[in-house]
Protein backbone atom coordinates (compact mmCIF):
# COMPACT_ATOMS: atom_id res chain seq x y z
CA UNK A 1 0.00 0.00 0.00
CA UNK A 2 1.14 3.18 -0.77
CA UNK A 3 0.20 5.66 2.22
CA UNK A 4 0.08 9.37 3.23
CA UNK A 5 3.34 9.39 6.10
CA UNK A 6 1.11 11.51 8.08
CA UNK A 7 -2.63 10.26 7.83
CA UNK A 8 -1.39 6.39 6.51
CA UNK A 9 -4.69 7.11 3.98
CA UNK A 10 -3.83 5.68 0.37
CA UNK A 11 -1.87 8.27 -2.01
CA UNK A 12 -1.43 7.30 -6.18
CA UNK A 13 2.40 7.05 -5.91
CA UNK A 14 2.22 4.39 -8.54
CA UNK A 15 2.77 5.86 -11.77
CA UNK A 16 5.63 8.32 -10.12
CA UNK A 17 7.40 5.37 -9.06
CA UNK A 18 7.41 3.75 -11.98
CA UNK A 19 8.38 6.81 -14.15
CA UNK A 20 11.78 7.84 -11.65
CA UNK A 21 12.80 3.75 -11.47
CA UNK A 22 16.31 2.47 -13.37
CA UNK A 23 15.79 1.18 -17.04
CA UNK A 24 17.11 -1.89 -15.54
CA UNK A 25 15.50 -2.27 -12.54
CA UNK A 26 11.90 -1.61 -13.76
CA UNK A 27 10.85 -5.44 -14.63
CA UNK A 28 11.36 -6.14 -10.79
CA UNK A 29 7.96 -3.44 -10.66
CA UNK A 30 4.78 -3.15 -12.19
CA UNK A 31 1.73 -1.40 -11.71
CA UNK A 32 -1.51 -3.16 -10.01
CA UNK A 33 -4.96 -2.00 -10.73
CA UNK A 34 -5.24 0.86 -8.64
CA UNK A 35 -2.11 3.99 -8.81
CA UNK A 36 -2.21 3.60 -4.71
CA UNK A 37 -0.53 0.31 -5.35
CA UNK A 38 3.00 -1.43 -6.23
CA UNK A 39 3.61 -4.86 -7.43
CA UNK A 40 7.06 -5.90 -6.71
CA UNK A 41 8.32 -9.41 -8.13
CA UNK A 42 11.45 -11.69 -7.53
CA UNK A 43 13.46 -12.84 -10.14
CA UNK A 44 13.94 -16.39 -10.39
CA UNK A 45 15.40 -17.55 -7.33
CA UNK A 46 17.28 -21.10 -6.27
CA UNK A 47 16.28 -21.19 -2.82
CA UNK A 48 14.07 -19.71 -0.74
CA UNK A 49 16.79 -17.45 1.37
CA UNK A 50 17.82 -16.24 -2.21
CA UNK A 51 13.66 -15.01 -2.77
CA UNK A 52 13.56 -13.80 0.80
CA UNK A 53 17.01 -12.03 -0.32
CA UNK A 54 15.32 -10.76 -3.05
CA UNK A 55 12.17 -10.03 -2.05
CA UNK A 56 13.53 -7.79 1.13
CA UNK A 57 15.91 -5.62 -1.14
CA UNK A 58 12.87 -4.76 -3.15
CA UNK A 59 11.13 -3.50 -0.24
CA UNK A 60 13.74 -1.61 0.42
CA UNK A 61 13.72 0.16 -2.45
CA UNK A 62 10.29 1.07 -2.54
CA UNK A 63 10.63 2.41 1.44
CA UNK A 64 13.76 4.91 0.06
CA UNK A 65 11.88 5.82 -3.11
CA UNK A 66 8.84 7.15 -0.67
CA UNK A 67 10.91 10.07 0.55
CA UNK A 68 11.61 11.54 -1.87
CA UNK A 69 7.58 10.92 -3.60
CA UNK A 70 6.25 11.52 -0.63
CA UNK A 71 5.11 8.14 0.97
CA UNK A 72 5.08 5.29 3.28
CA UNK A 73 4.78 1.72 2.66
CA UNK A 74 1.59 0.36 3.95
CA UNK A 75 1.07 -3.92 4.60
CA UNK A 76 -2.17 -5.11 5.03
CA UNK A 77 -4.94 -7.39 3.31
CA UNK A 78 -7.18 -4.84 2.57
CA UNK A 79 -6.30 -0.66 3.63
CA UNK A 80 -8.78 -0.41 6.48
CA UNK A 81 -10.16 2.99 5.69
CA UNK A 82 -9.24 3.30 2.12
CA UNK A 83 -12.76 4.14 -0.22
CA UNK A 84 -13.30 2.63 -3.85
CA UNK A 85 -14.43 5.78 -5.08
CA UNK A 86 -11.43 7.55 -4.16
CA UNK A 87 -9.04 5.16 -6.68
CA UNK A 88 -8.02 5.41 -10.03
CA UNK A 89 -7.56 2.80 -12.49
CA UNK A 90 -3.74 2.83 -13.55
CA UNK A 91 -3.24 3.38 -17.36
CA UNK A 92 -2.29 0.16 -18.81
CA UNK A 93 -3.66 -2.04 -21.22
CA UNK A 94 -4.23 -4.93 -19.49
CA UNK A 95 -5.46 -3.49 -16.23
CA UNK A 96 -7.89 -1.01 -18.40
CA UNK A 97 -9.38 -4.23 -19.94
CA UNK A 98 -10.27 -5.47 -16.28
CA UNK A 99 -11.85 -1.64 -15.59
CA UNK A 100 -14.31 -2.19 -18.68
CA UNK A 101 -15.29 -5.67 -17.40
CA UNK A 102 -16.28 -5.10 -13.54
CA UNK A 103 -16.47 -1.01 -13.75
CA UNK A 104 -17.48 0.35 -9.52
CA UNK A 105 -16.02 -3.35 -8.80
CA UNK A 106 -12.82 -3.19 -10.01
CA UNK A 107 -12.29 -0.10 -7.79
CA UNK A 108 -13.40 -1.84 -4.86
CA UNK A 109 -10.63 -4.20 -5.75
CA UNK A 110 -8.48 -2.48 -2.98
CA UNK A 111 -6.38 -5.72 -2.26
CA UNK A 112 -2.83 -6.83 -1.46
CA UNK A 113 -1.49 -10.33 -1.30
CA UNK A 114 1.57 -12.11 -1.93
CA UNK A 115 1.86 -14.73 -4.49
CA UNK A 116 4.44 -17.47 -4.30
CA UNK A 117 5.49 -19.66 -7.92
CA UNK A 118 6.89 -23.05 -7.61
CA UNK A 119 8.80 -24.54 -11.00
CA UNK A 120 7.75 -28.05 -12.22
CA UNK A 121 9.56 -30.15 -14.30
CA UNK A 122 6.66 -30.59 -16.83
CA UNK A 123 2.97 -29.82 -17.98
CA UNK A 124 1.41 -32.80 -15.98
CA UNK A 125 3.37 -32.20 -13.24
CA UNK A 126 2.32 -29.37 -12.63
CA UNK A 127 -1.17 -29.95 -13.54
CA UNK A 128 -1.26 -32.97 -10.76
CA UNK A 129 0.26 -30.67 -8.17
CA UNK A 130 -2.16 -28.57 -8.49
CA UNK A 131 -4.52 -30.97 -7.88
CA UNK A 132 -3.38 -31.93 -4.51
CA UNK A 133 -2.13 -28.72 -3.47
CA UNK A 134 -5.29 -27.52 -2.81
CA UNK A 135 -6.07 -29.43 0.38
CA UNK A 136 -3.54 -27.07 1.93
CA UNK A 137 -5.29 -23.76 0.33
CA UNK A 138 -7.31 -23.24 3.76
CA UNK A 139 -4.43 -23.62 6.14
CA UNK A 140 -2.33 -21.49 3.71
CA UNK A 141 -4.58 -18.87 4.22
CA UNK A 142 -5.56 -19.38 7.75
CA UNK A 143 -1.96 -18.84 8.72
CA UNK A 144 -1.78 -15.48 6.39
CA UNK A 145 -5.22 -13.82 7.35
CA UNK A 146 -4.11 -10.17 7.57
CA UNK A 147 -7.49 -7.94 6.42
CA UNK A 148 -10.20 -7.85 9.41
CA UNK A 149 -11.26 -3.94 7.70
CA UNK A 150 -12.44 -2.67 4.57
CA UNK A 151 -13.97 1.15 3.82
CA UNK A 152 -13.72 2.00 7.58
CA UNK A 153 -15.79 -1.46 8.80
CA UNK A 154 -14.79 -4.54 10.74
CA UNK A 155 -16.32 -6.30 8.28
CA UNK A 156 -15.94 -9.56 11.06
CA UNK A 157 -13.76 -11.50 8.43
CA UNK A 158 -10.35 -12.47 9.51
CA UNK A 159 -9.38 -11.85 5.41
CA UNK A 160 -12.04 -9.77 3.68
CA UNK A 161 -9.65 -9.74 0.62
CA UNK A 162 -10.78 -12.78 0.20
CA UNK A 163 -14.37 -11.26 -0.49
CA UNK A 164 -13.05 -8.44 -1.61
CA UNK A 165 -11.11 -10.38 -4.87
CA UNK A 166 -13.91 -12.74 -4.65
CA UNK A 167 -16.48 -10.56 -6.44
CA UNK A 168 -14.04 -11.03 -9.75
CA UNK A 169 -14.82 -13.84 -12.11
CA UNK A 170 -12.34 -17.13 -12.24
CA UNK A 171 -11.10 -16.40 -8.17
CA UNK A 172 -12.60 -19.58 -6.84
CA UNK A 173 -10.80 -23.15 -6.66
CA UNK A 174 -10.13 -24.56 -9.80
CA UNK A 175 -11.56 -28.50 -10.21
CA UNK A 176 -9.99 -31.35 -10.74
CA UNK A 177 -7.98 -31.02 -14.32
CA UNK A 178 -6.89 -34.66 -16.03
CA UNK A 179 -3.98 -33.55 -17.41
CA UNK A 180 -2.26 -30.58 -18.98
CA UNK A 181 -4.48 -30.66 -22.55
CA UNK A 182 -7.47 -30.54 -20.11
CA UNK A 183 -6.19 -27.44 -18.75
CA UNK A 184 -5.57 -25.61 -22.08
CA UNK A 185 -8.59 -26.30 -23.51
CA UNK A 186 -10.21 -24.55 -20.48
CA UNK A 187 -8.44 -21.77 -21.67
CA UNK A 188 -8.59 -21.93 -25.49
CA UNK A 189 -12.46 -22.02 -24.80
CA UNK A 190 -12.31 -18.94 -22.33
CA UNK A 191 -10.80 -16.83 -25.04
CA UNK A 192 -12.96 -18.24 -27.92
CA UNK A 193 -15.90 -17.19 -25.86
CA UNK A 194 -14.20 -13.78 -25.24
CA UNK A 195 -14.52 -14.45 -21.39
CA UNK A 196 -10.94 -13.23 -21.06
CA UNK A 197 -7.90 -12.22 -23.49
CA UNK A 198 -4.93 -13.60 -22.35
CA UNK A 199 -4.62 -16.60 -19.94
CA UNK A 200 -3.26 -14.74 -16.74
CA UNK A 201 -6.59 -13.51 -16.58
CA UNK A 202 -7.59 -16.66 -14.98
CA UNK A 203 -7.71 -15.80 -11.33
CA UNK A 204 -8.20 -19.04 -9.52
CA UNK A 205 -6.87 -19.30 -5.87
CA UNK A 206 -4.07 -21.90 -7.03
CA UNK A 207 -3.19 -22.10 -10.69
CA UNK A 208 -0.90 -23.54 -13.06
CA UNK A 209 1.23 -20.72 -15.20
CA UNK A 210 1.71 -22.12 -18.43
CA UNK A 211 4.46 -18.30 -19.31
CA UNK A 212 6.67 -19.24 -16.70
CA UNK A 213 6.10 -22.98 -15.64
CA UNK A 214 5.38 -22.82 -12.13
CA UNK A 215 2.47 -23.77 -9.92
CA UNK A 216 1.32 -19.84 -7.90
CA UNK A 217 -0.32 -20.17 -4.96
CA UNK A 218 -2.56 -16.60 -5.34
CA UNK A 219 -4.64 -17.40 -1.82
CA UNK A 220 -2.40 -15.78 0.46
CA UNK A 221 -2.77 -11.96 2.01
CA UNK A 222 0.42 -10.18 2.18
CA UNK A 223 2.55 -9.98 5.57
CA UNK A 224 4.19 -7.31 7.57
CA UNK A 225 6.27 -10.11 9.20
CA UNK A 226 9.47 -11.12 6.85
CA UNK A 227 9.58 -14.26 8.92
CA UNK A 228 6.04 -15.05 8.09
CA UNK A 229 6.56 -13.94 4.57
CA UNK A 230 9.50 -16.38 4.55
CA UNK A 231 7.09 -19.03 6.39
CA UNK A 232 4.71 -19.04 3.47
CA UNK A 233 7.13 -19.38 0.27
CA UNK A 234 8.96 -22.29 2.57
CA UNK A 235 5.62 -23.70 2.54
CA UNK A 236 4.51 -23.40 -0.39
CA UNK A 237 7.70 -24.53 -2.03
CA UNK A 238 7.94 -27.92 0.17
CA UNK A 239 3.79 -28.75 -0.86
CA UNK A 240 5.42 -29.05 -4.49
CA UNK A 241 8.12 -30.88 -3.55
CA UNK A 242 6.65 -33.26 -1.54
CA UNK A 243 3.46 -33.52 -4.22
CA UNK A 244 5.72 -33.86 -6.62
CA UNK A 245 7.78 -37.09 -5.26
CA UNK A 246 4.02 -38.74 -4.45
CA UNK A 247 3.40 -38.13 -8.31
CA UNK A 248 6.87 -40.22 -9.07
CA UNK A 249 5.70 -42.78 -6.04
CA UNK A 250 2.52 -43.16 -8.15
CA UNK A 251 0.51 -42.46 -4.35
CA UNK A 252 -0.43 -38.57 -5.24
CA UNK A 253 -4.41 -38.24 -4.53
CA UNK A 254 -5.67 -35.19 -6.99
CA UNK A 255 -9.36 -35.51 -6.63
CA UNK A 256 -10.66 -34.07 -3.53
CA UNK A 257 -14.27 -33.02 -2.33
CA UNK A 258 -14.92 -29.46 -3.60
CA UNK A 259 -17.82 -28.68 -1.43
CA UNK A 260 -14.62 -29.22 1.55
CA UNK A 261 -12.11 -27.21 0.08
CA UNK A 262 -14.54 -24.41 -0.14
CA UNK A 263 -15.94 -24.66 3.42
CA UNK A 264 -12.33 -24.33 5.05
CA UNK A 265 -11.39 -21.61 2.53
CA UNK A 266 -14.63 -19.96 4.11
CA UNK A 267 -13.60 -21.07 7.89
CA UNK A 268 -9.99 -19.86 7.23
CA UNK A 269 -11.55 -16.27 6.00
CA UNK A 270 -13.66 -15.76 9.06
CA UNK A 271 -13.11 -17.46 11.77
CA UNK A 272 -9.91 -18.86 13.51
CA UNK A 273 -8.06 -21.99 13.91
CA UNK A 274 -10.88 -23.46 16.25
CA UNK A 275 -13.05 -23.71 13.25
CA UNK A 276 -14.16 -26.81 12.41
CA UNK A 277 -13.13 -28.74 8.91
CA UNK A 278 -13.61 -31.68 6.96
CA UNK A 279 -10.24 -32.55 5.44
CA UNK A 280 -10.65 -33.51 2.16
CA UNK A 281 -8.56 -36.50 1.69
CA UNK A 282 -10.17 -38.81 4.25
CA UNK A 283 -12.81 -36.41 5.27
CA UNK A 284 -12.15 -36.19 8.60
CA UNK A 285 -13.92 -33.62 10.92
CA UNK A 286 -11.01 -31.73 12.67
CA UNK A 287 -10.12 -28.22 13.59
CA UNK A 288 -7.96 -25.70 11.40
CA UNK A 289 -5.15 -25.45 13.76
CA UNK A 290 -5.27 -29.45 13.53
CA UNK A 291 -5.23 -29.09 9.76
CA UNK A 292 -2.37 -26.59 9.71
CA UNK A 293 -0.37 -29.50 11.98
CA UNK A 294 -1.43 -31.85 9.02
CA UNK A 295 0.07 -29.48 6.57
CA UNK A 296 3.39 -29.48 8.45
CA UNK A 297 3.94 -33.29 9.19
CA UNK A 298 3.06 -33.18 5.40
CA UNK A 299 5.87 -31.47 4.66
CA UNK A 300 7.94 -32.02 7.07
CA UNK A 301 10.55 -33.91 4.83
CA UNK A 302 10.53 -32.01 2.68
CA UNK A 303 11.14 -28.74 4.55
CA UNK A 304 13.80 -30.81 6.11
CA UNK A 305 15.41 -31.84 2.56
CA UNK A 306 15.37 -27.80 1.43
CA UNK A 307 16.62 -26.71 4.46
CA UNK A 308 13.55 -24.78 5.57
CA UNK A 309 12.68 -26.74 8.58
CA UNK A 310 13.31 -23.31 10.75
CA UNK A 311 10.08 -22.19 9.28
CA UNK A 312 8.49 -24.99 11.70
CA UNK A 313 8.55 -22.89 14.85
CA UNK A 314 6.95 -19.54 13.18
CA UNK A 315 4.16 -21.83 12.24
CA UNK A 316 3.55 -23.11 15.27
CA UNK A 317 4.11 -19.26 16.96
CA UNK A 318 0.86 -18.46 14.05
CA UNK A 319 -1.05 -20.97 16.01
CA UNK A 320 -0.43 -19.50 19.58
CA UNK A 321 -0.87 -16.11 18.93
CA UNK A 322 -2.19 -15.54 16.13
CA UNK A 323 -2.34 -14.45 12.38
CA UNK A 324 -1.57 -10.76 11.19
CA UNK A 325 -5.10 -10.06 11.38
CA UNK A 326 -5.67 -10.33 14.98
CA UNK A 327 -2.53 -8.27 15.51
CA UNK A 328 -4.68 -5.64 13.43
CA UNK A 329 -7.84 -6.28 15.69
CA UNK A 330 -5.95 -5.59 18.57
CA UNK A 331 -4.11 -2.37 17.98
CA UNK A 332 -8.10 -1.38 16.36
CA UNK A 333 -9.71 -1.76 19.51
CA UNK A 334 -6.83 0.45 21.33
CA UNK A 335 -5.97 3.21 19.28
CA UNK A 336 -8.88 3.01 16.47
CA UNK A 337 -8.21 3.32 12.62
CA UNK A 338 -5.76 6.44 13.31
CA UNK A 339 -3.40 4.07 15.24
CA UNK A 340 -3.97 1.17 13.10
CA UNK A 341 -3.54 3.22 9.97
CA UNK A 342 0.25 4.39 11.55
CA UNK A 343 0.81 0.31 12.72
CA UNK A 344 0.49 -0.79 9.45
CA UNK A 345 3.38 1.21 8.16
CA UNK A 346 5.53 1.52 11.82
CA UNK A 347 5.34 -2.46 11.91
CA UNK A 348 7.01 -2.94 7.91
CA UNK A 349 9.80 -5.14 8.43
CA UNK A 350 12.49 -4.38 6.27
CA UNK A 351 15.47 -6.84 7.17
CA UNK A 352 18.40 -5.34 8.45
CA UNK A 353 19.98 -2.13 6.39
Amino acid sequence: MLCDPRTGDLVDRATEIIKVLDPDERVRFSYELIDSEIEVNTPISASVDEAMDHLTALRRRVRDLGRDLDYRIGISGTHPTGLADDQRFVDSEGYQWVAEQLHYYALRNITFATHVHVALPDGDSAIAVTNAARRWLAPLLALTANSPFFQAHNTGMLSARTFQFGAFPRTNIPGTFRDFEHFCKVLETYISMGSIKIPRQVWWKIRPHGHFGTVEFRICDVQRSLDRTRMLVALCQAICHRAQRDLAAGVLVQDLEMEYLNDAVWKATRFGFDARVADPLDEQIITMAEMVERMVEYVRPSLEELGTADVIPIVETVLRKGSEAQEQLGEYESNGFEGLKRMLMDRVEFGSG
